[in-house]
């Protein structure tokens, strides 16, 4: 894939808030690596870690051993502070004109990144949002009471605040960077509001949205995540890497 002069200027930040997630940081950031090299776009991506007490940060200096302290920024805070200042701190850190926020529990699957960055090129949007709730996207793994809660929260939200975004509590996005530096100082919610808090305000300030179809997997470890042949293949890459660093 060629990319443009203009693109190879950009650079994409990604976000990782993280607490307790030893067991899924190497495969995000594995699959986070393939699909930007694949895809060409230079990027960034950025550990905040929450004084995880399973040794998530050890994994995150482990796999920025591996892929370079370029490329690998460790941000970690001394506890649980919330994911609004996760993305504030993050930010004050990041060195790209776009950043990403994302799950780092593997509910949100990297493959749809560069939708993300195609599509934002396509509309010059101010963010881009993945939705559940469009085209081909969808909720995996979970169970039917939860998947009515989610969409009646939607549902409702839709109603009450209009919008003009289908998914409004998924926390997989683009943001340009002054735009999500702009909606976090004037974002006062924390927690599960936060995202949702997000898009009205982006409303409000007249920025453009886009949307892309994803599909949500649902916080289980193992199998059931990821295809097996994506399992097979990062633990290959990861023999690989452990034997020549």
């Amino acid at each position: 894939q060629n990319v443009g002069p203009r693109a190879r200027r950009d650079k994409y930040s990604v976000l990782l808030p993280t607490y307790n997630e030893r067991e899924n940081l190497p495969l995000i950031v594995w699959l986070l690596v393939k699909y930007f090299n694949e895809s060409g776009y230079n990027y960034e991506i950025i550990i905040i870690d929450d004084g995880s007490p399973d040794g998530t940060l050890e994994v995150a200096e482990q796999l920025q051993k591996i892929y370079g302290s370029n490329k690998i920024l460790l941000r970690p805070r001394e506890k649980k502070l919330g994911l609004g200042t996760a993305y504030i701190h993050g930010m004050k850190h990041a060195s790209g004109n776009f950043v990403i926020i994302m799950d780092a529990d593997l509910s949100h699957h990297p493959k749809f990144i560069p939708e993300f960055i195609e599509k934002q090129k396509e509309g010059d949007y101010d963010l881009v949002s993945g939705t559940r709730y469009r085209g081909n996207g969808g909720v995996y793994g979970w169970d039917l009471r939860r998947k009515l809660i989610s969409r009646g929260a939607n549902f409702l939200s839709q109603v009450l605040l209009r919008p003009g975004a289908s998914d409004l509590t998924g926390s997989f996005r683009l943001y340009k960077k002054h735009v999500l530096e702009s909606l976090v100082e004037r974002c006062v919610s924390k927690g599960y509001v936060f995202q949702m808090e997000m898009i009205v305000r982006a409303r409000q300030l007249n920025y453009t949205v886009g949307e892309v179809p994803i599909s949500f997997v649902d916080r289980v470890y193992g199998e059931s995540k990821l295809g097996g042949n994506e399992i097979v293949s990062f633990v290959k890459g990861l023999l690989t890497l452990f034997a020549t660093t």
